[in-house]
């Protein structure tokens, strides 16, 4: 087998891996987002700050989250590209 076509497969299967990670992590995250959002609309003792404090938490993992997958994708973009100039 040529080495390009092994290490071509290597990265198609690395990012597809990654991506279903991904996927998984975020359906993860939108059921415990909904939890927490249902607890917090049947919990009065929890302050409106405490509220605001949480969603702005969970806001934050999300964009965490979306910049990471863009940074990777774009690495995988590179590598991509990279192996195509070496042909």
């Amino acid at each position: 087998m040529d080495q390009s076509i092994f290490i071509k497969q290597f990265i198609d299967f690395n990012k597809t891996t990654f991506n279903n990670m991904l996927n998984a992590i975020d359906l993860f995250q939108q059921q415990s987002e909904g939890m927490t959002a249902s607890l917090l609309d049947q919990a009065p003792w929890v302050p409106d700050e405490g509220k605001k404090a949480i969603k702005d938490w969970i806001n934050s993992v999300k964009k965490g989250r979306e910049d990471f997958k863009k940074i990777v994708d774009d690495n995988f973009s590179k590598v991509e590209d990279f192996l195509k100039g070496s042909d």
